[in-house]
């Protein structure tokens, strides 16, 4: 439950009464003012205390008050004026109290906004932690979900070599026929130019025939280069290819990167 009394100790209700906030800021003060009268008290004692400094800085006239008071008397004697300096501070007090109360709102004005600013930022700092922890996590599930795979007996480790396009290029594939999956590691393939991407062909050697398997998507942005892909294929070898963004139907074989058959490991 809302603690109002921190609520109205928040100075919130002083930069309503002033005209200083948003007008949400303000929608939000008016439906306190409904809803508690302790608040409405506040508010009312605030202008209240406005009103009151504003008749403080009118000018001061001590003559004026003589004669009213004469009126109302009734007197017919004679009322010998009194010569009296005026003090020069008088007339400025009234303006020096509300200069001081106008300060103190706009140093009020400028807190709120900093706390405000204060909160964001943790929220920010907050999220960026949360995302970064459920990052860590998915990191280090992933790593144990890769090790149970290699660890598998059933697993093949396939070497893809480099080609004539690439001669320094390398890559591994990680082939289980059992559960339908390939795993692709392309630690050793150069980033692919933009409006590129690589795609992996399971093949089938006798006769040749390449079906793909998938894209390495996403290549630069996966710090570990692993690709998961799907293979229903009785595979008798793989091959990457450079292909147009989107991928190929067929393999251009002059942009054949890695090649490597099951037999040869």
């Amino acid at each position: 439950m809302e603690d109002i009394n921190d609520y109205i100790q928040s100075g919130i209700l002083e930069l309503y009464v002033y005209g200083a906030l948003t007008e949400t800021e303000s929608a939000e003060v008016a439906a306190k003012l409904r809803e508690y009268p302790t608040v409405e008290e506040e508010v009312a004692a605030i202008e209240n205390s406005l009103m009151q400094l504003s008749s403080a800085a009118a000018p001061y006239n001590p003559e004026q008050l003589i004669a009213s008071i004469k009126t109302k008397l009734g007197s017919s004697e004679k009322v010998i004026p009194i010569t009296r300096k005026k003090s020069s501070l008088v007339p400025y007090l009234g303006w020096a109290a509300s200069l001081l109360f106008l300060i103190g709102l706009f140093v009020l004005f400028n807190r709120n906004n900093e706390l405000q600013n204060s909160v964001q930022a943790l929220q920010v700092e907050k999220a960026q932690m949360e995302s970064q922890i459920a990052e860590a996590r998915n990191n280090t599930e992933k790593s144990q979900q890769l090790l149970t795979v290699l660890r598998d007996k059933n697993i093949i480790r396939v070497s893809l070599k480099g080609q004539q396009v690439a001669p320094d290029a390398y890559a591994f594939a990680y082939y289980n026929e059992e559960n339908n999956k390939t795993y692709i590691d392309a630690k050793d393939l150069p980033n692919p130019p933009r409006g590129m991407v690589y795609q992996v062909w399971s093949l089938k050697m006798q006769p040749l025939t390449p079906v793909s398997i998938g894209l390495l998507n996403k290549f630069e942005d996966d710090d570990n280069k692993i690709f998961e892909l799907t293979n229903e294929n009785l595979s008798e070898g793989f091959g990457i290819t450079l292909e147009p963004a989107g991928g190929s139907k067929t393999p251009t074989m002059e942009q054949l990167y890695t090649l490597g058959t099951v037999s040869s490991t």
